[in-house]
């Protein structure tokens, strides 16, 4: 299958490893490359593995190292880059990736939440060539937001993740400019996406 999403592993647990390679083999739409045990590697593998999605281990970059994410992220704009977490990280170091994979969660939802941040990538650089309209499915959400409904509330009503819910939000802040929820609740009354008696 040449759509399958190629996902790199990078996690010191051999474990950790060995349980997500067999859970990501499972999935028709992913192909699981082989995992890294540290971080040392990780420039030449990217550019001779080319994964689609970088499943990494936070707690491996200190610091220092998140420079190295920050400069992975400039350099391979196209790979979703995700969190895998099961110990405490520092809040501001999981901002700087596209998603979270908690160790606890469902095998089914691991897969899930890989590929919603692959095809959120696809879905945000797609939209560079739009004109900056709205997609059916963003419009969707901006109504949902106009509406005053929370983006877990959101994703449970379009039976989305989360992380393709902020996906969306970044990409109508982008298109429309508007920032505020009740500018983006202005915008979508005055572009006629939801009756005037709704709130």
């Amino acid at each position: 299958m040449t759509n399958r999403k190629k996902v790199l592993i990078v996690e010191p647990s051999w474990i950790i490893t060995e349980g997500l390679v067999k859970i990501l083999g499972e999935s028709p739409s992913l192909e699981v490359l082989s995992p890294l045990h540290e971080v040392e590697c990780l420039d030449s593998r990217l550019v001779a593995g080319k994964p689609d999605i970088l499943l990494l281990n936070p707690a491996l970059l200190s610091c220092a190292k998140r420079l190295v994410l920050s400069n992975i992220m400039q350099e391979y704009p196209r790979m979703a880059i995700v969190a895998l977490v099961y110990q405490y990280v520092e809040h501001g170091a999981l901002r700087l990736y596209g998603g979270i994979v908690d160790i606890r969660e469902e095998r089914e939802r691991i897969c899930e939440i890989l590929l919603d941040c692959a095809s959120s990538l696809t879905v945000s650089e797609n939209s560079e060539d739009n004109n900056y309209e709205l997609t059916k499915r963003e419009t969707d959400v901006l109504v949902l937001i106009a509406k005053g409904f929370m983006n877990k509330e959101i994703a449970e009503k379009l039976t989305i993740s989360i992380h393709t819910v902020i996906s969306h939000r970044k990409n109508i802040i982008r298109k429309t400019n508007i920032k505020s929820v009740a500018g983006l609740a202005m915008y979508a009354l005055m572009n006629n996406l939801i009756e005037e008696g709704a709130f």
